[in-house]
């Protein structure tokens, strides 16, 4: 598909993620992008769905927009992640299918998959168990959502895609301390650390599980190729394809912010999901998409970014 002639609708689009896919869209040309904030349409409700559609007329729908958190936020609002999530899809969903919008991208989570899934993640695995407790909620509305869009193909021949993205970090994430994910937590911990002269750090969990994370800005480059190219309702992984140990991950992290104290694991804390890492097979043959940007590398410029940041404004970082 030539996207640079087409209406894009990009929901989410102010958010981590979001920005940086507007920012790839632009890049290549695509000039008829509509970019809805909540303030002016509540997508959880049905009435400001059909408004924003019939406002903005769009040929294409990339659909960002979640409500997500860490092992905490999980935690503590199960049952407003899972409702928010659902409606905010299945109103979107719907809503195209009756005003003839020609493709539909779904953006889900490798949070649905089962909780021991073998490594690496293969998306025929989807269904072979229930997923994680801590994200469970959230997971699953989004699986749902993949399902609608599989069954709207066969029904309606809606065409839409389903790509998972792994966990993602990068430049203009999400570091408050109450609801952001590892990377961000853990550089900004870090660094306040390193700042006080501490020379303990307490981190949850056991350091023991793994995890997969990729650079956002490869994360925005594979979406716009499954925009492009992608053209089956099923599955497709968007990620790293290699794992790190999160207690690898925080000595990463220490070095490169030169935190030099003792790292002190809370085992009483959750964990979580015992090993993520995808099989990326599905991505390169379909998207042609490998990942560019090296952990260390990625994290090098997030760090860089977030301490530009905090310079700039204090009391926001």
């Amino acid at each position: 598909m030539d996207l640079t002639g087409k209406s894009i609708l990009i929901t989410g689009s102010g958010g981590f993620l979001g920005q940086h896919v507007v920012a790839r869209f632009r890049k290549e040309g695509c000039q008829q992008l509509h970019l809805p904030r909540r303030a002016q349409y509540d997508l959880t409700a049905p009435g400001h769905v059909e408004r924003l559609l019939a406002d903005t007329r769009p040929n294409v729908i990339v659909h960002l927009a979640a409500q997500v958190g860490g092992i905490g936020a999980n935690r503590k609002y199960p049952g407003t992640f899972l409702y928010n999530n659902l409606v905010m899809g299945t109103h979107l969903i719907e809503a195209a299918r009756r005003a003839g919008v020609d493709k539909f991208v779904m953006i889900g989570t490798i949070c649905s998959y089962p909780k021991h899934t073998p490594v690496p993640f293969r998306e025929d695995d989807l269904w072979n168990g229930y997923p994680e407790e801590t994200n469970a909620p959230y997971g699953l509305a989004k699986k749902l959502l993949m399902v609608q869009l599989q069954a709207y193909r066969q029904e309606f021949g809606f065409r839409g895609n389903n790509v998972l993205v792994v966990n993602l970090y990068g430049p203009g994430d999400n570091f408050d301390l109450e609801s952001s994910h590892v990377i961000p937590a853990l550089i900004r911990k870090c660094l306040e650390a390193k700042e006080r002269g501490d020379k303990v750090m307490t981190v949850w969990g056991t350091g023991k599980p793994t995890r997969e994370f990729l650079y956002v800005e490869d994360a925005a480059r594979a979406i716009w190729l499954a925009t492009q190219k992608l053209d089956t309702p099923d599955p497709v992984n968007i990620g790293a394809g290699s794992e790190i140990a999160i207690g690898d991950l925080i000595r990463l992290i220490a070095e490169r912010t030169g935190f030099d104290g003792a790292i002190r694991f809370d085992a009483r804390q959750p964990d979580g999901q015992p090993r993520r890492c995808l099989d990326i097979s599905r991505a390169r043959q379909l998207l042609s998409f490998e990942p560019q940007v090296s952990l260390p590398d990625g994290l090098d410029r997030t760090i860089a970014w977030y301490k530009s940041q905090k310079k700039a404004s204090p009391l926001a970082a």
